[in-house]
């Protein structure tokens, strides 16, 4: 076969030629990677993603239990830190708010990692779409974060998403954090 055209099958296993391609190598898990988006797609050419890198299962739902294992089966939690609740409490006052803007987005993204779901809302864009959406996506979040610390707790059938949705919707959304802390402080302890 001719060099020039691209296609060198005795170079490369998948039959790209790196040039071609914008120098991109086929990926050796069997997955190759389009050089003008960036997915990676299976051998078969769907898009899937493996589980190790994009944690996409390819039936359209993250694979919790994998990911929650593989997260926290040598009991490093990313750095996660107990917090004092009754502390937390006391700067979210002292500071008008602000504190507890900061305690929501951490035990947001504490709470996403502790339940196996890193690559889930962040808790910047959990203020941004609150405020977008005056206060709507908030009910949302904190129905998921029952869902997600019921995980935690290891309590499938658990009532946290209810509990927390009507505490928020009588505007005690403090005891929510308070809770969500107190399931991770129990969770890295």
């Amino acid at each position: 076969m001719d060099n020039n055209n691209g296609y060198n099958n005795q170079n490369n296993q998948q039959g790209y030629d790196p040039q071609t391609f914008g120098g991109q190598q086929a990926n050796p898990y069997g997955q190759q990677t389009n050089p003008y988006d960036g997915q990676q797609y299976g051998a078969n050419g769907s898009q899937q993603f493996n589980q190790y890198d994009g944690q996409y299962n390819g039936y359209n739902q993250y694979n919790t239990q994998a990911n929650y294992q593989s997260y926290n089966s040598n009991n490093n939690f990313g750095g996660i830190q107990r917090r004092e609740i009754v502390m937390c409490i006391i700067l979210s006052i002292v500071t008008c708010g602000i504190y507890g803007i900061y305690w929501m987005i951490k035990i947001n993204d504490e709470v996403n990692y502790l339940s196996g779901e890193p690559m889930a809302t962040t808790g910047g864009m959990v203020i941004l779409l609150t405020l977008v959406t005056c206060g709507i996506y908030g009910f949302y979040w904190i129905y998921k974060m029952g869902e997600r610390v019921d995980r935690i707790k290891g309590d499938m059938n658990g009532n946290s998403a209810i509990l927390f949705l009507i505490l928020q919707i009588f505007g005690m959304a403090i005891i929510n954090y308070c809770l969500i802390q107190d399931t991770i402080n129990k969770a890295v302890s």
